[in-house]
């Protein structure tokens, strides 16, 4: 049990790392008005990193407020996002 908890911390953090990077190509993408790009990085994040992330932190402690405040800081940007691009 102890490596697979050792690996979905790491996986976690990676995870954490790839949402960061997909937001600032948002930002990046929305700043040079390239919607298309930016649309298919919300749903990239939208489709499977957060919630790859959110099974992850699930696995580790089962609903850890710590963690579902994490999960909806991101969550509450992706669709802040979504509107932004009218995305649905």
């Amino acid at each position: 049990m102890a490596k697979r908890t050792k690996k979905a911390k790491k996986g976690i953090e990676s995870l954490k790392q790839k949402i960061e990077k997909h937001f600032e190509k948002i930002d990046n993408d929305i700043l040079e008005k390239d919607e298309t790009t930016a649309r298919y990085h919300i749903k990239e994040l939208d489709r499977s990193l957060i919630i790859a992330l959110e099974k992850k932190m699930t696995f580790l402690t089962k609903n850890s407020k710590e963690n579902k405040e994490f999960l909806d800081v991101w969550k509450k940007k992706l669709e802040k996002y979504k509107k932004k691009l009218s995305i649905e």
